[in-house]
This record gives C-alpha cells, structure tokens and sequence, in this order.
C-alpha cells in the first residue's frame, strides 16, 4: 500500500506520513485514478448533502471548493501556470514565466473557466448522476495527464523530469488501465465517450506543451488534468438532463 500512501501525499492534502518525494510519485502513477475516484467519491456524498439544504448551484459550487481545498489547488495551479505561460513569446520566456509564482490574466481567466464550467455542470446534475460522474471524472482525468510523461518533457529539472524517470511504460499503462475501468464502473456504457474527451483534453493539452515548451512539465500534467476533467464534467451534465447518466440505478 505504500504506492496508494504515496498517491494520497501528492495529490491531495490528506496527512498519511509526509509529502512524497518525486521518486516515489513516479512509482505510485498507477494509483493516481484510484485516488481520484476516492476524490470523486468523497465530493459526490458532499454534492448529495449540500444539495438537501441548498439550491444546486450553491451546492456544487461548494463542492467544487472542497475539491479545490483537499487537493491544495495542485491542478488548478497547474492550469494556470500553463495558460500564463503560453503568452511567452519564446520557449525560454514560457518557461520563465511557468515558474513565477504570481498568475497573470490568462492564468486568472483560465481558473475562473474551469472553475465555472466544474460548479455550472455539477449544478446540472442530481445526486445519483453526481455519484456516477464524479468518481468518472477524477479517475480519468488523472489517468490519462499523466500518460503525457511519455511524450518527453521540457526540461531536465523539475517534478515532470524526475517523475518521468521512473514513471516506466508500464506503469503509465496502469494509471490509463484503472482510470478506464473505474470510469467503466461509474458510467458504464458512457465510459466511451467520456475516455474520448478526457484523451481529446489531455492531447490539447500535450500537443500545445510540445509545440511551444518542447515536452511537458509538471504544470502541463496539472493542465491536461483539468481539461480532462471539466470535459468529461461537461458531458455528465449533458447526460444528466436526459436522465442517462447513473446507469447502474
């Protein structure tokens, strides 16, 4: 279990025995969708709870804080960093600006977006969609941000170099096996189109990374993270209005 205690210390805020080193983040990526479904889980039953004495909205609106309060904003920041960055005019100055600790305006806008689009299409959902597509949604989006480590990084320093280096094939494998099929387990059929728009997030995402950085950084993997995330949020709400989304019920 020391993968999933590794997991847990570096994707959220939880205290189970030290922040992980990056070494030990490389070995424990397969873990990463089984924490983020746990992630999910915990915000659906928050979502449930919220929405019996407030309005929806509200509701997931909090809720989407909670995420953001568990995790220590480690993707959000990602997300910003990365949209800051993309400003550059260089690969030299993008990375230089990735590195400053103070967000700009396309950093501050792409919060504001992934925020807004996360609480708008939880609000849209129930209690019971919420509980498919939460879990679904944290599970796959982890699993596949972090498949970009396979695709070169940036830089030889930082959390995406020294993960990547011991964040072998197969265990990339392994976090996009389990993000599947635990998705799988929350959406059933829909796992198919909800793969195909977290991939889609998490190919912007790396592609844009490469075009203009030369690889990914830790930043990007927050980045694609949220992208795969609110995408696959967005098509929950969808689902939801037409009563599509909770299959097992």
């Amino acid at each position: 279990m020391n993968g999933l205690r590794a997991a847990v210390s570096f994707l959220t805020r939880v205290p189970v025995g030290g922040r992980s080193r990056a070494p030990d983040v490389g070995r424990a990526v397969p873990w990463f969708p089984i924490v983020g479904a746990l992630l999910g889980l915990v915000l659906a039953g928050a979502y449930a709870g919220l929405r019996s004495v407030l309005p929806d909205l509200p509701a997931a609106a909090l809720a989407v804080a909670l995420g953001v309060l568990l995790t220590g904003a480690f993707h959000e920041d990602g997300l910003a960093d990365t949209a800051d960055a993309l400003g550059g005019w260089s690969r030299e100055e993008a990375l230089r600006i990735m590195k400053d600790p103070v967000h700009g305006t396309y950093g501050v806008l792409a919060l504001a977006l992934s925020v807004l689009l996360r609480a708008a299409a939880l609000g849209a959902m129930d209690g019971w969609a919420a509980l498919a597509v939460l879990p679904a949604a944290h599970a796959l989006s982890r699993g596949a941000a972090v498949t970009l480590l396979a695709t070169g990084v940036a830089t030889a320093e930082g959390l995406a170099a020294s993960s990547g280096a011991v964040a072998t094939t197969g265990r990339l494998a392994g976090a996009a096996g389990w993000g599947l099929v635990l998705a799988a387990a929350a959406m059933g059929p829909w796992v198919l189109p909800a793969a195909a728009l977290a991939g889609l997030g998490t190919v912007a995402a790396g592609g844009l990374a490469r075009r203009r950085l030369g690889g990914v950084t830790g930043d990007v993997l927050g980045a694609a993270q949220q992208l795969a995330e609110v995408g696959v949020l967005v098509l929950g709400a969808a689902l939801a209005a037409r009563g599509w989304t909770a299959w097992w019920r």
